[in-house]
Parts: structure tokens; sequence; C-alpha cells
């Protein structure tokens, strides 16, 4: 089969590849997937899973992705609840072997039903975005209806899915980003905007949860705004940042299958949208994954017409 690959952690994404690779056999309580379409976290190359499984073993050479869409062609040893032939969504172990493959070995519990009306470009778009956002602002973040967000990177693909949630569930939302972003932020829901290059942050007031995609100064600043019993919800590390009144949580999102047919019911009925960049093929995926400008959404590889 075709895969992206990755053998140097030195060369980032700029040492991808296209490669023929074994196709994989399914472990125990493991489905075979034909992958139709794969999303892509850029820091996927600078993550230590991508390069040791999980008894500190080297790896590589890895294929990359950890999102996926696609259909189930083959079951494991005693695998359970999905059947050959399904269409299936959502993310693959961080320690294995990626989706930016033609088929990729994923257990069975990670993955959740793709209804027929979502295009697989869709699907492969949502596991990792939406995940990260419902299980931030809800199991996390304990976001209550009245409540004020401050949503960071709010036109990118994790802060978009924030803002539509968040705002869903009835909270204030408060996106920042870049002054071009200003525009995308605001469409995609966000009740006021601020510009971190240009505006003052602490002009935004006290919060009630911030969700942090940045880490840093900015992640710094924010725990200042937060208010009593509020809460800092973060992906990039906390760093020893502590809101003085309230709580901070890191957290690497999971496959929740429960979750993902929520958030694709979402999409079905309209209340969500999707926040898709290039879609390309994966002949030309190495190029589309290193792109000479700034991305303007998420990059989804098509595997399959």
């Amino acid at each position: 089969m075709k895969a992206i690959v990755v053998t140097d952690q030195a060369a980032g994404t700029a040492g991808m590849t296209l490669e023929e690779r074994p196709e994989p056999s399914p472990a125990i309580n493991d489905v075979i997937v034909e992958v139709h379409a794969s999303g892509f976290v850029p820091t996927e190359v600078d993550w230590p899973s991508t390069w040791k499984d999980r008894a500190g073993q080297n790896r590589a050479p890895s294929i990359l992705g950890h999102e996926l869409a696609g259909v189930v062609t083959a079951l494991g040893y005693g695998t359970t609840g999905l059947t050959v032939g399904q269409r299936v969504f959502g993310i693959s172990d961080w320690h294995r072997n990626g989706t930016l493959a033609e088929y990729v070995a994923v257990e069975s519990r990670n993955l959740a039903p793709l209804p027929g009306d979502v295009d697989f470009t869709v699907g492969a778009s949502l596991p990792i975005s939406g995940l990260t956002a419902w299980q931030g602002l809800f199991d996390h973040g304990r976001l209550k209806s009245g409540q004020t967000v401050l949503a960071h990177g709010a036109a990118g693909a994790v802060g978009t899915m924030v803002t539509q949630l968040a705002r869903e569930a009835g909270a204030h939302v408060i996106g920042t980003g870049r002054a071009a972003d200003r525009e995308k932020a605001l469409d995609f829901g966000a009740h006021e905007f601020v510009d971190l290059d240009n505006d003052d942050l602490e002009d935004v007031g006290l919060v009630d949860l911030v969700f942090d995609v940045i880490g840093g100064e900015i992640q710094e600043r924010s725990a200042r705004l937060i208010r009593a019993g509020g809460t800092l919800v973060t992906v990039t590390g906390l760093a020893g940042v502590r809101p003085e009144e309230g709580l901070s949580v890191d957290f690497v999102v999971e496959s929740i299958p429960a979750q993902l047919v929520e958030i694709a019911q979402r999409v079905r009925d309209g209340r969500l949208r999707t926040n898709i960049g290039e879609v390309a093929t994966l002949d030309r995926a190495v190029a589309a994954l290193n792109p000479t400008e700034r991305r303007k959404g998420k990059t989804v590889i098509r595997m399959r017409p």
C-alpha cells in the first residue's frame, strides 16, 4: 500500500516521503480500515509517540496521521461492535502507524459509525478537532450556559469547533487570533474578536473558561483573566501556569465514539460546520502537508476518489 512515512525527526514535515509499505494485519480487537480520507496535525512530527512505541523502542519509519474516515475491510480476533463494509471514523492509536495510508489497523473501540450522508472528507476533518473542542469545553471545562469563553486560535481547526460548540451551549465567546482571522472567527460564531498583535488581551475582562491552543506568554496572561471558579484548558502543556482562583487542565484528546456520534449529528443537522482548508490526493500529500503559506483550515488527504 502507499503511505506517508517519516524517518528523521530533525527533518520535521520536510522529511515526509510517499512510499510503499506492507498492508497491516489486525491484532486482537482491531479492525482494518480502508482509508478514504485522513486529517493531519502538523505537530505530529514532534510527538514522542511518533518515534517511540509504548516500551520506548524506536519505531521509525513511522506512518503519520491519526484521523480517519473509511470502510472496515477486516476484523481481528474478538472484535465486536463493527462489521465488514461499515463506514467509520475516529482517531487511531498515537503509538501505532497512522492513517496517511491506504489501510490502517485500529482498535475498534476508537471508531464510531460514519453516517452515509456525511462525506468521508468531512468525517476525516472532525475527530481530533471536534473531540478536542468537546472534551476541553464539557469534560474538563464543565462549561455552562451564560458563561464567557476566551477561545484562542478561533479561526483554526480546533478554534472554530470550540466557538461553535460553546455558542450552542449558551456561552459568550471571545475569539482571538491575528488581524486576518477576524472575519473567519466571527463567521464561525465568535461574539467578539481580539487581535493578539494589536489589541490588549487584558481588555476582555474576566472570563469563566480559557481554551488555549497557543501556550507560552499568551497562556500566562490568559490565566490572570480567569474569574473565581473558572478553568484554563490547554493542549500545549501548562509550564507551571495556574489561575489564582481557578483550575488549570492540560489534556490529550481521546477517541470516544459516543462523542463522535454527537459531533456527526451536529454536522448532519447544520449546527456544526467543518473548517477544511486544502483537500489533496495521497500522491500530492507531501506538498499539501508542507504549505508555503499559512494553513487556512484543516488539511485533508483523500486516498480514494
